[in-house]
């Protein structure tokens, strides 16, 4: 079993970066399905309050507990500031949703022992692993 497999199959918390509460949005959709899935989720978002019934937090600094996965729905130019605090929070991973690159924090991150994947959808990945096994 790979690393991004035993991450998801035993992670419990994962805070959402940029997700909006939006229904349309990429990021609410992804994020209900894997709150769904059993996940519990931290929306990370200054503009939002509340998102899928979950309080929302301006940073991930903010949290008051610790999270498995930081799932990344902003711009690449916003990652590196993002891999800082999830390195200070303790993270497992880093997950770059589609489109989401940036190889310098990536590098960054797997320095300070977390699993990284990047351009990829968590939602199809989990989605994967779930109907192989």
């Amino acid at each position: 079993m790979n690393k991004v497999t035993e991450i998801l199959r035993s992670a419990r918390t994962i805070a959402v970066v940029g997700v909006s509460s939006k229904r349309f949005r990429p990021s609410y959709g992804v994020t209900e399905y894997m709150q769904r899935a059993g996940y519990r989720i931290i929306p990370v978002n200054p503009q939002e309050t509340e998102v899928l019934g979950e309080k929302s937090y301006p940073d991930l600094d903010s949290i008051p507990e610790s999270v498995d996965i930081v799932d990344i729905f902003r711009r690449s130019e916003f990652v590196p500031e993002i891999v800082e605090a999830a390195i200070r929070k303790g993270a497992k991973m880093i997950w770059m949703q589609e489109g989401v690159v940036h190889e310098d924090a990536a590098r960054r991150a797997e320095a300070a022992g977390l699993t990284v994947v990047m351009d990829h959808c968590i939602l199809k990945e989990h989605r994967r692993l779930a109907q192989a096994s």
